[in-house]
């Protein structure tokens, strides 16, 4: 049976993450997307999986894409083949240290909706990481009102711990709106870095 996935009006990355959650699963999935970008990175995953891709376009900004496993791939085989390509030794805990309220320089505006992006992202990460750290204005995002709280209220359930750091907290004045994970010191921040394994700064 062919999956179909509509894809059409989701943001980077939804179409690759529900493509990947799809091939786990099923021999043969069917993508329909609405722009270039998403055409190309379905394509390059499914490639990276060893599937074949075609990709037509029946309709006005309607991209349909095929992508078919080998032979030899089942949708188990398929799965381990995907977390092989996210694996990466390590001798500890992947930890994420987040230190800005917004992701990368230039556009202020842009910055943000590329942070909620990437911490919507790490949902779907396996394993998920061990630890999180929030530091200078990357502790605003831990707070009440921020717009990725769901995301991390979600993360913590799921076994994430989180460190925001005492210092930053107070010197924006925010440490009674402080949602999430456990309000921290430099001490127990430096530890955590220097024990992970792996270490994401976005």
């Amino acid at each position: 049976m062919v999956k179909e996935i509509d894809a059409r009006g989701l943001a980077c990355p939804q179409p690759v993450i529900l493509t990947k959650k799809a091939l786990e699963a099923e021999n043969e999935v069917v993508v329909l997307v609405d722009n270039d970008i998403a055409v190309e990175n379905v394509k390059r995953l499914g490639t990276n999986l060893g599937c074949s891709v075609t990709v037509d376009q029946p309709e006005l900004k309607t991209f349909r894409l095929d992508l078919k496993k080998t032979s030899s791939q089942t949708p188990d085989t398929c799965a381990l083949t995907v977390e092989a390509a996210l694996a990466v030794p390590t001798a500890g805990p992947l930890v994420v240290a987040i230190g800005e309220n917004r992701m990368g320089r230039g556009n202020d505006e842009l910055g943000y909706i590329l942070i909620r992006s990437f911490i919507h992202t790490l949902l779907s990460l396996d394993p998920l990481p061990a630890t999180m750290i929030f530091f200078n204005s990357g502790v605003k995002l831990t707070v009440l009102d921020s717009d990725v709280l769901d995301d991390l209220k979600e993360l913590e359930a799921k076994g994430v711990n989180f460190l925001v750091c005492g210092t930053c907290v107070n010197f924006f004045g925010i440490t009674r709106d402080v949602a999430v994970g456990s309000i921290s010191n430099m001490y127990d921040i430096a530890e955590t870095m220097s024990k992970a394994g792996r270490m994401i700064a976005p």
